[in-house]
């Protein structure tokens, strides 16, 4: 008889001062009601933060808190941090320094 194996979803732990975000989609289409093709669309820059590591360790072994937590949005870097798909869904993890700001609504 075989065993069936139920497709256990892979959790992201991020280490040190490392935050996993999912991207934000962009509009598709303009206000105007122009269709915007994938070639002309912009890397997107927002965010909504999944996992955020420990924080990183000072010059005296004191760890550093990070100013970021589950469930924030943010503002990145347009070009940063390390693009992974995991269980389909897309991701990018990125060190704290490169959030340039906590996007509030």
């Amino acid at each position: 008889m075989a065993a069936t194996k139920s497709k256990a979803k892979t959790a992201l732990q991020p280490l040190a001062d490392r935050i996993v975000i999912t991207p934000l989609k962009q509009e598709e289409v303009t206000a105007s009601g122009l269709v915007i093709p994938d070639t002309a669309k912009e890397k997107p820059q927002q965010g909504e933060v999944v996992a955020v590591g420990p924080g990183k360790l000072d010059d005296s072994g004191k760890r550093i808190a990070m100013e970021l937590s589950a469930g924030d949005r943010i503002l990145y870097a347009k070009y940063t941090g390390t693009e992974i798909k995991l269980d389909g869904t897309d991701y990018i993890v990125l060190n704290e320094k490169d959030i340039l700001a906590k996007l509030v609504v």
